[in-house]
């Protein structure tokens, strides 16, 4: 009889699982978005576009999934890769606040407009 240790964080289903969810919703996005430009891209009708509330609901959604797209495959280069705790942890840091002063100047430049 084998006797199996096992160790970890046990959450490497859910990191594929969004990882592959967020990838699906990036594709949408960007099918939509490509299909919904204009011919002509001016101002106005850039302006135009993101005035419509779904278009700036879906392009935020969009920000969200590269963010945790993002997070999921930067922790996972911090765990793989930066043996001390404490460096590893002041770069986990660093980067949720990096990733969240992204989400919150998405947003004020979505709805800014």
């Amino acid at each position: 009889m084998v006797n199996r240790v096992i160790v970890g964080a046990h959450y490497g289903l859910k990191d594929w699982l969004a990882q592959r969810v967020t990838a699906v919703v990036m594709l949408v996005y960007t099918v939509v978005f490509l299909s919904a430009l204009p011919r002509a891209i001016t101002h106005a009708s850039w302006k135009a576009l993101f005035a419509q509330e779904w278009m700036r609901l879906a392009t935020f959604l969009f920000v969200a999934s590269v963010l945790i797209h993002a997070w999921i495959g930067v922790r996972n280069i911090w765990m793989d890769y930066v043996k001390h705790t404490g460096l590893r942890l002041a770069a986990q840091i660093a980067t949720i606040l990096w990733l969240a002063g992204c989400a919150g100047w998405a947003m004020q430049i979505l709805w800014r407009i």
